[in-house]
């Protein structure tokens, strides 16, 4: 009886806490989603993004880690906010240092 008691007390007592943690893992997903809306120049393909399956979160992974390795070679984090645009600078980037005398020593 008692064996089955706290079998019932530890279930209801998961449901709860896992309850709670949804409610606050969506109301950080609203506020985060907000400021992604809010800020101007921030990809809107972030909003609501944990609604996404599997293989497209995967591929915005992928971009991210492409914008990373975009933006270590970059002097200026701040001037990239898309994949896009991140790959555009880059190639205009080194195109001008390429035919720039004055940053290609030799």
């Amino acid at each position: 009886m008692i064996n089955t008691g706290t079998t019932i007390v530890t279930f209801l007592m998961v449901f709860l806490i896992q309850r709670a943690q949804n409610k606050d893992a969506l109301a950080l997903h609203l506020k985060l989603n907000e400021i992604v809306a809010a800020l101007e120049g921030a990809s809107n393909r972030l909003i609501d993004v944990e609604d996404l399956s599997e293989p497209e979160i995967d591929a915005l992974h992928k971009y991210y880690k492409r914008l990373i390795e975009l933006a270590r070679k970059d002097d200026n984090l701040t001037h990239t906010h898309s994949i896009e645009e991140a790959a555009t600078r880059h190639g205009t980037k080194y195109k001008k240092k390429a035919t720039d005398p004055k940053s290609n020593p030799r």
